[in-house]
């Protein structure tokens, strides 16, 4: 069951480009000349086996009339009523524009729903345009340069819900529960973060029994993340030592924001996140910072308290970091606190049993049969609120894919259901389905379910 894509933007922002990229082949007539493109081209589309058909639009004009423009605008409101969901392009070294706010305010009054997609952001420079991206009001923007391949990954993860929900049947859980195995012989990717100077290398030097990272007393000695490849108890991982991220204003230098870039990338290549804190400091705001970070990328995380040997009152160490942990991330309940010492090696045992078994539960895949069940009994309990007079209807629940655990929900107002009770959804989800310490994600489609027919939409 594949899906449409339309990608709308006014001229020049790089559409065709994105078309010739998700294509993977060159369809599209690309130039700097604004306007090349004029009629809609369609071409079969995809990003990591998610497969869907990709429309190529002329570039968004405000012309009026019988002009050549508005008829250019004319086929892409067509091709954007054809669509399952919208690219809307802007060029992020450019910025947001006034033409783009226009049409922003367009896209919000349609139906089709629509992703900021921020193109042309290779190298950071488009970074002043990403963050202007959030004000057009259509949600997160994705950072993008479809001329050299980067960001595709969080394309992918906008799309996502967009896609085919996975099978209802026994069979088709059976078949995603075996491509799901393959995580347990391959490398585990495990990044190792946390603020200079809290003993990110030294930790890795005594997980490998191996001086292989430089270390010393001075902040800021790693600079490069350091891959380095090794076995655990048969389990095999790949570590990845990064350079200390301080709080952005404290940057200084190129060298360091290079470096700091470095592990921004370690971490959305990781797939178990170690977060290093240190026992003398606490948890401080930069701790709950790059915390924050891994969650919003979807990784697992795992929190270990280095310097163990050197607190003073360890139970008031304790009680402090899980509270902070409590009151600064409660979207992510249950995160593994490991005291530890890379000194004396005390907790490196404890700290590895703690990384696998949050990366088992990130992996995790619930059936469909079990899942819907469990969401008959939710709505039972706590049935969704009243919207316009009728009662939202949950008709349906799938998990889309693991490594986050991501499932979609079939709802008839998806619009008007509350975040609370999405929250109240993932709360349930994490105690009875034991997902505990990973990030639970949740999205919202209108409509039946996909596998009853003859029934219509609420």
């Amino acid at each position: 069951m594949s899906f449409t894509v339309a990608v709308i933007g006014r001229p020049n922002v790089g559409k065709s480009t994105l078309f010739n990229r998700l294509t993977g082949k060159r369809l599209a007539i690309v130039d700097n000349i604004p306007g090349v493109t004029r009629d809609r081209r369609e071409g079969g589309g995809g990003i990591a086996g998610l497969d869907f058909t990709v429309i190529d639009t002329a570039g968004l004009d405000d012309g009026g009339g019988d002009s050549l423009e508005a008829r250019m605008r004319e086929q892409t409101e067509r091709a954007l009523d054809d669509a399952d969901v919208a690219l809307f392009l802007i060029d992020a070294r450019a910025g947001v524009t006034p033409l783009d706010e226009h049409f922003a305010d367009w896209l919000r009054r349609h139906q089709t729903p629509v992703i900021v997609v921020a193109n042309k952001c290779e190298g950071g420079a488009g970074q002043g345009g990403l963050l202007e991206a959030y004000g057009l009001g259509l949600g997160d923007p994705v950072a993008l340069s479809a001329e050299h391949g980067e960001g595709l990954d969080g394309l992918y993860e906008a799309l996502l819900p967009f896609g085919p929900p996975g099978g209802p049947a026994d069979a088709a859980d059976g078949e995603a529960e075996a491509a799901d195995d393959a995580w347990k012989t391959k490398p585990l990717k495990l990044a190792i973060v946390g603020r200079p100077n809290a003993g990110k290398s030294t930790i890795i030097n005594k997980l490998l029994g191996d001086e292989r990272m430089l270390t010393g007393p001075e902040a800021g000695i790693t600079r490069d993340s350091i891959s380095v490849s090794w076995d655990w108890n048969g389990r095999p991982i790949r570590l990845i030592d990064t350079a200390g991220l301080r709080r952005k204003a404290r940057v200084t230098g190129k060298l360091e924001g290079l470096s700091v870039g470095d592990a921004l990338r370690a971490i959305r290549f990781a797939e178990v996140v170690v977060l290093i804190a240190d026992a003398t400091l606490g948890l401080d705001k930069q701790d709950l910072s790059i915390a924050r970070l891994v969650i919003e990328e979807g990784r697992a995380l795992v929190l270990a308290v280095n310097k163990w040997d050197l607190a003073k009152d360890r139970k008031a160490v304790m009680s402090g970091i899980e509270d902070r942990l409590m009151t600064s991330l409660p979207q992510v309940r249950g995160i593994p606190v490991v005291p530890c010492s890379a000194k004396t090696g005390k907790g490196m045992d404890k700290l590895l049993a703690a990384v696998f078994s949050v990366y088992e539960t990130w992996n995790r895949r619930v059936e469909t049969g079990a899942l819907n069940r469990w969401l008959e009994a939710m709505t039972g309990a706590h049935p969704p609120p009243v919207a316009k007079g009728r009662r939202i209807k949950i008709r349906y629940m799938t998990q889309a894919k693991t490594r986050p655990p991501t499932f979609i929900v079939f709802a008839s107002r998806k619009d008007a259901l509350p975040e609370s009770y999405v929250r109240y959804l993932i709360n349930g989800l994490r105690e009875s389905f034991d997902l505990p310490a990973v990030p639970i994600r949740v999205h919202l489609r209108a409509g039946k379910n996909p596998y009853v027919k003859g029934k219509g939409k609420g």
